[in-house]
């Protein structure tokens, strides 16, 4: 059995670290890897800001060997990554990584070439409106790495065009597209609503029995059927105020193909750091359990191929 491949993409601060962390909950860290494509930076800070090139652009990072060292570990052979220090802005010394059952790819440009897109069994970008990514890119980025607010709002202004042309243009070849937002107040302390285009480019889960047991007068969970980048695409809306028996629900039809969730309640799924604590969100469980729905199915599909071949 290979290891399955899923790459989770979006711009800076769009919540990659904390899908990535969940799933590995979900799973168990020990069968997870864990690669950010960040360390493929051609260049460190210092170089890029005289060269005048943002990170962002394919042409600030090697492609190339980003390409290889993905189809190793898909192959299950071990890498040497190169490690960027977003704290310094430098390089630290390689890490050996081996591959284990599940490889997450995180990153800005995971998705930029065919090849890299080939590698994934699941694809995922992470898509939160511009306001709220704004927001978080701004607590971060002023707490953890040493920037101003000023600094951190003139870089993302300098960025627009490079992130409209590279990353964000990569939603088109996702299978799933997570988009959380906020109901009316952005500045609301109640957590975030979570819009998920599951497209028809996999088979997901039929979530109606949760739709048919929605209130009638103000339903927390709605599923609608559309067409996105001219396919075929299922919207399922998940409001701020579901109801814990209707996450429970979700979880326990979930738990059919996922038996690791049985050793998890409904409040340990969907954890994220708020400030120096950790808090819990609903949508965010509803989002990753979905995605390791696909990350099981398909390690069933290869592994029913691999005993049919034997």
């Amino acid at each position: 059995m290979r290891p399955i491949m899923l790459g989770i993409v979006g711009d800076s601060a769009a919540g990659k670290t904390t899908i990535s962390k969940g799933i590995a909950q979900i799973v168990g860290e020990e069968r997870v890897t864990v690669i950010c494509t960040d360390n493929y930076h051609r260049y460190d800070r210092q170089q890029r800001k005289e060269k005048n090139i943002s990170a962002l652009h394919p042409d600030c990072n090697y492609i190339n060997i980003m390409e290889q060292h993905i189809n190793q570990l898909k192959r299950g052979n071990s890498i040497l990554s190169p490690i960027y220090n977003h704290s310094t802005g430098t390089f630290d010394a390689p890490v050996y990584i081996e591959p284990t059952d599940f490889i997450i790819i995180e990153g800005l440009l995971g998705f930029h070439s065919h090849y890299l897109r080939d590698q994934f069994d699941v694809k995922v970008f992470l898509d939160p409106p511009e306001d709220l990514r704004v927001t978080w890119k701004v607590n971060r980025d002023t707490t953890k790495r040493g920037y101003t607010r000023d600094e951190v709002i003139a870089s993302l202004n300098k960025r627009e065009k490079v992130s409209n042309d590279f990353i964000r243009v990569q939603k088109k070849w996702s299978d799933i597209i997570v988009q959380f937002y906020p109901k009316d107040n952005p500045d609301s302390q109640s957590q975030l609503n979570v819009k998920l285009l599951l497209r028809s480019t996999l088979a997901h889960p039929d979530l109606n029995e949760v739709v048919r047991r929605n209130g009638n007068d103000k339903p927390s969970i709605r599923i609608d059927v559309g067409r996105y980048h001219n396919r075929l695409t299922e919207f399922l809306d998940v409001a701020n105020y579901v109801e814990t028996e209707q996450v429970k629900l979700i979880k326990d039809i979930l738990t059919q193909y996922i038996p690791e969730l049985e050793a998890l309640s409904s409040e340990e799924i969907g954890m994220y750091s708020k400030g120096s604590t950790r808090a819990h969100s609903d949508t965010l469980a509803i989002a990753q359990m979905l995605i390791v729905y696909q990350l099981l199915e398909t390690q069933k599909i290869l592994q029913t191929r691999l005993k049919e071949r034997l």
